[in-house]
């Protein structure tokens, strides 16, 4: 959705404003005609005027619609108003919350769906699909007052307050319009129905109050508009105001209850209060009082507003009350409000003088120059002497801008001024007004001759002293607040008090004034703010206004207070008539003249222009004729590429069929070579298969002979050691006997040498015989592992070389067998471990055999080598030449003869290789039986593989 804004007098679009999504049903402008605010039901938006852009956007929750979003008059302030009967008011600058209405009592609880403010946005009124009508006191926040309509009314479609001139802004009269299309005007002080307008037959659709409260036009149900005058319908609202001052009594603190709340509305005619003999007894004193005093009635003004007493209050306060400002200022000037002839001066349209306005006077905002430019053309058809007045932009700009939302308020207040405080400005036009400036010298030299002497000698004259702050009233000087209230002063007093207030800030800047000494500082002194004090200004002009002699002042030669006629604005030609008629004769001659030689130029130009055509047609006529044989050639040289083309077209469509055969046989031909490329890494894959098996086999069969052999070794050996072990016996028995005979001989002493020589001889032979059979153990052992790492990294030197050879596709097999190989790993190193084990076992009991033996043999040394040297002596004593014979000791020191013990050991050893066998075999049997089935399982998958390799061969080739 979308706003447009339109131009009413040359109905042209001025922009657009785009942001609502949703239809927008309420629209409400700011005081100062700046700002606007738009609502629909899911958002408001806060529109500058100036730039038509968007400033803020009021955002909700989705299950809160907005009621209405409006700016309170005379505020700053932004009501928004939801469904939920929830009000708030904002701020309108800082958009803060300034606070929130609290909810309606719960006796009347209604949903508001309407609301009126009042003009000086003080009392709220609310209503919605009830007879109940809720009056918000905006200052106190709270209900005042709940009115209940007659029963007949059900609902309220539209609330809007009467505007009064009389009530400053607190407007007591509130129009309702009722779902029964009757709009009922109610008075929410004494709650009584002044009047209404429609009826039941010829009912009111919609309905909009004139601004100043004088006629209300309706929108009918049947289609019709109707205007109704507020003067003929009563005349309750145009009773004069009461007093300004009013004594306020103190009452008792209450409670405000929600039924004191409720007043009803009587119907009927409207009665005035009785008037009591007190107020006959003040009524006769005021007469008298009047009768009395002829100046004071002089003084009255048609609104109740007294000028002696405004002055007495302005002499009080220096300036009028901001509120109340534009409604004193249009009581002194006295406008009549001509609607109509001001309506009549606007239709005229904008005045060829202000076409260009801004190009001379360039303003930012578009809304302040139409204004400007609607006034000044309004002057301009009022009379013709503005048309040609090059000040009257800078004497209008300061009341235009102050009245920029009223253009019939800021006409009439500049017409006065110009009727009153600009008298005999127009009597030299188009100069600047010389006997008004010779008064303001003269003024200037009876009370600051120093100052008028220094502007002689500087060659400053009033033209440039007091004409610039005429021309433009004080606004380039000035603020906006310091204007203001030098003109609550100007238009309080005489005319000839603005002329004053230029010899007044002549001499308060007296100071910096003798200080300027180059002309280009005087002009830039009186063009720009300086620092003065207005309100010094101010009283300076009052002494003047006192102290200045009647001969020279200038209320002797103006004319005092004329307001303007009402109904039809006064005639205007205080102006040297002959000059402005010559130079609009000389304007009109002028426009003669260059409308007779734009004609001239015109019909020149229209016959140059003919000539030119009747020639471009002779030309064209040739062209024609030239271009008939070349259209032709044209034609016959367009058929020939259009041949060619086709034939073109037709060898493109052969060679792009022989293109597609050819390229169906290049799919054809690389699908054969990946099938052959296929195929050969297969065979590939097969005969590394093979060669795996083989190799297999080859390692299988090794370990096997590896395994007979040594199965055969070791039965030799266990056949040599039977043998040994029984010749040994056959021996050992034959020794016995025969040293049991040789015992018997002596068998106490034979007895003591055998266990003797037993015990000498019987240690060292085992000792080395056992180390003899455990360095053969570890030999064996040694040489085991050593074949088995050789076997190991054989097998690992293949598998390195087998993972570099294979591709990317047999990495998961390879990996698997790398598993494999950890867990044979893992079990040979079990086997090693118990090995290990068993032979840490053995040395463990080597070693405490071999402590006992040393420790036997250590006990039985003494004994024995006293009984050796005892034997010998013995020996020699009783046979001196007789030799000892061999005993069985030296039989087996010499190794003759086996021991019981070197037999055991014997036994042992061959018990431990049996098992050292059976463990190795059980070994190798269980790697034969993982690496067959590894290899079985491989084969599988790469046959699956190249199966599946050979069905889908365009995925290979992908």
């Amino acid at each position: 959705m979308f706003l447009t804004c339109m131009e009413t007098v040359t109905k042209q679009l001025v922009s657009w404003m785009r942001g609502h999504e949703s239809s927008v049903f309420s629209i409400s402008v700011h005081a100062s005609g700046r700002y606007a605010i738009t609502t629909s039901s899911d958002t408001a938006q806060l529109w500058d005027l100036d730039t038509f852009q968007r400033k803020r956007k009021l955002n909700i929750l989705q299950s809160v619609d907005i009621q209405k979003v409006f700016f309170l008059p005379l505020t700053n302030t932004i009501l928004s108003c939801f469904k939920d009967n929830s009000i708030f008011a904002w701020e309108c600058d800082t958009l803060v919350c300034k606070y929130q209405l609290p909810a309606p009592p719960e006796s009347s609880s209604i949903l508001y769906k309407v609301f009126a403010v009042t003009r000086d946005g003080q009392i709220l009124a609310a209503g919605g699909k009830s007879n109940h009508l809720h009056l918000w006191c905006l200052e106190a926040k709270q209900v005042f007052r709940i009115i209940q309509m007659p029963t007949k009314v059900r609902a309220i479609r539209h609330l809007e307050f009467l505007p009064d001139s009389f009530d400053a802004g607190s407007n007591q009269v509130l129009g309702v319009l009722c779902q029964d299309g009757i709009m009922r005007f109610v008075n929410i002080q004494t709650c009584k129905l002044l009047f209404e307008i429609g009826s039941l037959d010829e009912g009111i659709s919609s309905s909009a109050i004139s601004p100043h409260g004088r006629y209300i036009a309706s929108i009918m149900e049947n289609g019709s508009l109707n205007i109704y005058s507020v003067q003929t319908l009563t005349k309750e609202i145009n009773k004069p105001p009461p007093p300004l001052v009013k004594v306020i009594e103190d009452l008792p603190k209450r409670k405000v209850n929600s039924g004191d709340l409720k007043m009803k509305v009587t119907s009927g005619r409207v009665q005035r209060p009785a008037k009591s003999r007190e107020n006959k007894i003040q009524a006769r004193i005021l007469k008298q009082d009047l009768t009395g005093n002829f100046e004071n009635k002089k003084n009255e003004f048609s609104d109740g507003l007294n000028k002696k007493r405004l002055q007495i209050l302005l002499k009080g306060y220096g300036e009028y009350p901001m509120k109340y400002r534009m409604f004193i200022w249009r009581s002194l000037l006295q406008l009549p409000e001509n609607h109509t002839a001001f309506s009549n001066l606007i239709d005229k349209g904008i005045h060829v003088a202000f076409l260009n306005l801004q190009k001379k006077y360039p303003i930012k905002s578009r809304k302040l120059l139409r204004v400007l430019q609607r006034t000044l053309s309004a002057l301009a058809h009022w009379s013709s002497i503005f048309s040609d007045t090059p000040y009257l932009p800078l004497l209008a700009f300061p009341f235009v801008k102050l009245f920029q939302n009223n253009q019939l308020i800021c006409f009439e207040v500049v017409a006065t001024l110009i009727i009153n405080w600009c008298q005999h400005w127009f009597e030299y036009f188009p100069n600047p007004p010389i006997n008004i400036l010779s008064m303001i010298e003269n003024v200037l030299a009876f009370h600051d001759k120093e100052l008028l002497q220094h502007f002689i000698n500087h060659d400053i004259t009033s033209q440039l002293y007091a004409w610039p702050l005429l021309e433009t009233v004080f606004s380039e000087v000035l603020t906006r607040e310091e204007w203001l209230k030098l003109f609550d002063n100007v238009f309080s007093n005489h005319p000839s008090f603005l002329l004053m207030t230029v010899v007044a800030y002549n001499i308060c800047s007296r100071a910096p004034l003798l200080n300027c000494n180059l002309k280009d500082d005087f002009e830039y002194f009186f063009h720009h703010r300086n620092n003065l004090d207005i309100s010094a200004v101010i009283r300076e002009v009052y002494r003047l206004m006192d102290t200045t002699p009647t001969d020279i002042h200038p209320d002797s030669m103006l004319d005092v207070f004329v307001a303007l006629t009402k109904g039809q604005y006064p005639v205007f030609n205080q102006y040297p008539k002959f000059i402005v008629d010559r130079q609009t004769q000389e304007r009109e001659r002028i426009r003669i003249r260059d409308d007779e030689l734009d004609y001239l130029r015109e019909r020149q130009a229209v016959e140059d222009m003919q000539a030119e055509l009747d020639q471009q047609r002779v030309e064209d006529e040739a062209w024609y004729q030239k271009q008939e044989p070349l259209r032709k050639a044209e034609e016959t040289r367009r058929e020939t590429p259009l041949q060619e083309e086709e034939m073109m077209i037709q060898q493109r469509q052969k060679l792009a069929a022989v293109k597609r055969e050819l390229k169906v046989k290049e799919v054809h031909l690389q699908d054969a070579a990946r099938r052959h490329l296929l195929q050969l890494q297969q065979e590939q894959r097969e005969m590394e298969l093979r060669r795996l098996d083989d190799e297999i086999e080859r390692k299988v069969r090794m370990r096997d002979r590896d395994i007979v052999a040594t199965a055969k070794d070791l039965e030799v050996r266990r056949l040599e050691l039977g043998s040994q072990k029984s010749l040994h016996e056959k021996n050992l028995i034959r020794n016995q006997e025969a040293i049991a005979k040789e015992m018997r001989e002596d068998a106490d002493a034979n007895k003591r040498k055998v266990d003797l020589e037993d015990h000498m001889f019987h240690r060292p032979i085992g000792t080395d015989q056992t180390q003899n059979q455990k360095a053969q153990k570890l030999v064996e052992e040694n040489l085991a592992k050593a074949e088995q790492a050789c076997l190991n990294t054989d097998w690992r030197i293949q598998a390195l070389h087998k993972q570099r050879c294979d591709d990317l596709h047999r990495n998961e097999c390879y990996q698997e067998v790398a598993k494999l190989l950890q867990k044979n790993r893992k079990k040979e190193m079990e086997v090693l471990n118990a090995v290990m084990e068993g032979e840490a076992k053995k040395w463990e009991e080597a070693e405490e055999q071999d402590f006992h033996l040393k420790s036997v043999k250590k006990a039985a040394a003494p004994s024995d080598a006293s009984r050796r040297w005892f034997l010998e002596n013995e020996i020699h004593a009783q046979h001196p030449c007789h030799k000892v014979p061999r005993c069985q000791d030296e039989w087996v020191a010499s190794g003759c003869l086996p021991r019981t013990s070197q037999l055991k050991d014997i036994s042992e050893m061959e018990s431990l290789t049996q098992i050292s066998l059976n463990q190795r075999k059980t070994h190798w049997d269980t790697m034969e039986w993982d690496l067959m089935e590894r290899v079985r399982n491989l084969r599988q998958r790469l046959a699956t593989q190249a199966r599946n390799r050979c069905q889908t061969p365009h995925l290979l080739a992908t």
